[in-house]
């Protein structure tokens, strides 16, 4: 990627995107990579997913709220 699409993209991340830091233990990032990229899936849409469906069942259901 060229250095102004990597500056673009960075920009656009830093405006639509909140990050957040998660720590785990030392080995379990690999652990839940494997199984995340086994379920066709990447590392970070596993965790948004994973997260989207437990507020969903902790909401009786509904949408996470936003």
């Amino acid at each position: 990627m060229a250095k102004a699409q990597t500056r673009a993209s960075n920009k656009y991340a830093a405006k639509a995107y909140d990050r957040i830091a998660l720590q785990v233990k030392k080995g379990q990032k690999d652990v839940i990579r494997a199984y995340a990229e086994s379920c066709g899936e990447s590392l970070n849409g596993f965790i948004n997913r994973a997260i989207e469906e437990a507020m969903k069942h902790d909401d009786t259901g509904g949408e996470p709220n936003e």
